[in-house]
C-alpha cells in the first residue's frame, strides 16, 4: 500500500508509471471575470430621521433565466450596520467571508463592543473594490452601506467595482437607479435638511411601493424580498416578505397584450 498521501486517488507511479502533470501546464495568460453569470439585481436604500431602511429581493438571475429565488442580498455586521448587494452572487460570497473574517478580528481585538461604524464599514469595503479593480480583477458589485455614523446619525453610502463611492438621502443600484429614485426622492423635497421630516413608517411603506414597481417593471426582480431597517436599538432584518395585492390581472387592459387586438 501506498501511504504517501499525495498518491492517493491515482495508479501507483510503480506500476502505471509516473503521473504525467503537461496537461497542467499552459502558455495562455491568466485571466479574471469580464461579466458576472449569476446575478442580482436591484439594491434601494432611504434614510429617514432615526435611522435608514434597505431593500433587494431575493432573486439571483442566470443571465436572464430566474434561477435562484431564495438568495438573501443583504448582511448585518453588529451593531448597527447592513450591507446591500447588487451584482455578482459569487462576488458577494466573497464579500461574506471578508465580513465574516472581519467581524471576527473585531471581537478578539477589542474587550468591548465593535468599534467599527457604518462609516467606516463603507470606507474598509470601498478601498477592498479600488484594491481589486486596480489589480484588473475588479468585484463585479455595487453596494449600500446603511446604518449609523459615529454620531449615531443615519448613514446611507454607495460603493461599486471601480471603487466610486457617494452618499445622498436616498440610493439605488441597478435599475432601481432608473425607476425608484424618482419615487425615492418624493421625500426628500428640500434634499437632506428634509430627512428629519421623514417617520420610520412613511420610509418604509415608500420602499415598500418601490419594491412593487421594480417588481412589475425589471425583468430580472422578483416579489419575494429582504428588507432591514437600522436605528439606535439595532437592525430589524426581514428575509422573506412578500409584495401585497400584486396580480397581473390588469395586464388583460393593456394594448397588445396577448390576443387582444382592439
Amino acid at each position: 500500500m501506498n501511504h504517501y498521501p499525495e498518491a492517493w486517488g491515482r495508479p501507483r507511479d510503480d506500476v502505471y508509471g509516473p503521473y504525467d502533470h503537461s496537461h497542467l501546464q499552459s502558455s495562455m495568460p491568466q485571466t479574471h471575470t469580464q461579466s458576472p453569470a449569476v446575478t442580482g439585481t436591484s439594491v434601494i436604500g432611504v434614510k429617514f430621521k432615526d435611522g435608514v431602511v434597505l431593500a433587494t429581493d431575493n432573486l439571483a438571475s442566470y443571465g436572464s433565466l430566474a434561477r435562484f429565488t431564495d438568495v438573501k442580498r443583504i448582511r448585518s455586521f453588529p451593531p448597527n450596520t447592513v450591507i446591500g448587494f447588487g451584482g455578482d452572487v459569487s462576488d458577494m460570497q466573497y464579500f461574506d467571508r471578508l465580513l465574516m473574517s472581519l467581524d471576527i478580528r473585531e471581537n478578539y481585538l477589542s474587550s468591548t463592543e465593535h468599534s467599527l461604524n457604518a462609516k467606516n464599514l463603507h470606507t474598509y469595503l470601498a478601498k477592498v473594490l479600488y484594491k481589486r479593480r486596480t489589480d484588473f480583477n475588479p468585484l463585479w458589485n455595487h453596494l449600500l452601506v446603511a446604518g449609523l455614523d459615529e454620531e449615531d446619525q443615519p448613514f446611507l453610502a454607495s460603493a461599486d467595482l471601480l471603487g466610486t463611492t457617494f452618499t445622498s438621502p436616498s440610493l439605488a443600484t441597478g435599475f432601481g437607479a432608473h425607476l425608484a429614485q424618482p419615487l425615492l426622492r418624493k421625500l426628500f423635497p428640500e434634499d437632506e435638511a428634509s430627512v428629519k421630516d421623514v417617520t420610520r413608517e412613511q420610509a418604509i411603506d415608500t420602499v415598500k411601493a418601490v419594491m412593487k414597481v421594480l417588481f412589475y417593471r425589471d425583468a430580472r426582480s422578483s416579489d419575494q424580498y429582504s428588507i432591514a431597517v437600522v436605528t439606535k436599538e439595532g437592525v430589524e432584518l426581514k428575509e422573506n416578505e412578500k409584495l401585497e395585492g400584486q396580480s397581473w390581472a390588469f395586464a388583460d387592459q393593456i394594448r397588445g397584450y396577448g390576443t387582444q387586438v382592439n
